[in-house]
């Protein structure tokens, strides 16, 4: 019998990817590409066609489409809320991306309610489950009494040529310090499953070559409940071919944990190493999935009604909803930053 997911993808400019994600690995026993969607008719009809789907241009034809089960949402993040609620109360489950929101409130509210109506919703970042990468982070920090988070050094870059269009790319109200907004916020959804709540947010931000006339090259400093202080650098000016390495030093009382940290030559695995106690590396360890991956099989799990979450899920759902929500505050008060240098989240 066929146990394959209906799912339709809204939004085709980045959702283009996200197509060519479902028929890799094992994705394609997992999920049928049903239906697109995008405002865009042309665009619409010339995907579908290729594809041999059905064509929608606006979500309410879709959403009465019974036969769809889950949607995958990519549009920018503007009033998601909105249009994720559309798509639960039509009971359909959802897959979008970050960022996710740009008001927390309405982030929590749809995240809620979705909760209560017994739907799912996930992300990429953050995931719903921690990737191999911060599991490792996890695990050595209890074997080897690593002690409280210290501070975190974490970056990533990327090399851009864009131009000006008249999108929320332009818009530092709807996109703030770009580079952190669009990259950083993996960098920081990583933090805060690390370090916890975040307090206070600083901002530096520059343009340098891009020809967008928001900020390409951006730095924010973030201070946690506990005292951990933590650096976040982005950039869309870095051409050396170490692409979105995502990479952190992050400081215990006892150890340090290095992820990424220098060049690399395989580009498709996680290399996170500790130096603890006497300055000797105890543990070096290699991941082939990354933090910021899409989890396409928690999602089938989780919308064929399997628990991914194990023991005390309902408290763990919650988190998860918590992380999500504290990411967008971070974002939030980044906006709020680029008036005044510094925002309390």
């Amino acid at each position: 019998m066929d146990k394959r997911i209906n799912i339709a993808i809204v939004g085709l400019n980045f959702g283009r990817h996200i197509i060519k994600e479902l028929s890799e690995g094992c994705n394609p026993a997992r999920f049928r590409l049903a239906a697109i969607c995008d405002i865009n008719q042309e665009k619409v009809e010339t995907e579908a066609a290729r594809l041999g789907v059905r064509a929608y241009y606006t979500l309410d034809e879709l959403l009465k489409d019974e036969s769809i089960q889950a949607v995958g949402l990519y549009t920018g993040p503007v009033n998601r809320s909105a249009l994720l609620r559309q798509i639960i109360r039509a009971g359909k489950d959802v897959m979008t991306t970050k960022p996710f929101e740009l008001d927390a409130d309405a982030a929590r509210e749809v995240l809620e309610e979705a909760e209560r109506l017994g739907r799912v919703i996930h992300l990429n970042s953050p995931s719903p489950l921690p990737s191999a990468d911060l599991q490792v982070v996890a695990e050595w920090r209890e074997k080897h009494t690593l002690g409280r988070p210290v501070g975190c050094r974490i970056e990533c870059w990327a090399n851009y040529k864009e131009e000006a269009d008249g999108t929320w790319y332009d818009d530092p109200q709807l996109c703030p310090a770009p580079p952190l907004y669009r990259l950083g916020i993996y960098l920081m959804n990583d933090l805060i499953w690390l370090l916890g709540t975040p307090e206070k947010v600083s901002l530096l931000q520059s343009r340098i070559r891009t020809g967008r006339p928001t900020a390409d090259n951006a730095q924010m400093g973030v201070l946690f409940a506990g005292g951990a202080i933590a650096n976040v650098f982005a950039s869309f000016c870095v051409r050396d071919g170490q692409l979105y390495r995502n990479a952190y030093v992050m400081n215990y009382e006892n150890g340090t944990i290095y992820r990424n940290i220098g060049p690399e030559a395989d580009k498709s695995m996680e290399t996170v190493k500790l130096i603890a106690h006497g300055g000797d590396v105890l543990e070096t360890a290699h991941t082939q999935e990354h933090s910021g991956a899409y989890q396409w099989g928690n999602f089938y799990r989780a919308v064929n009604g399997e628990n991914i979450f194990g023991d005390n899920a309902a408290e763990k759902r919650k988190a998860y909803i918590d992380r999500i929500v504290n990411g967008v505050k971070v974002m939030d008060a980044m906006k709020r930053a680029q008036e005044g240098g510094s925002a309390y989240v």
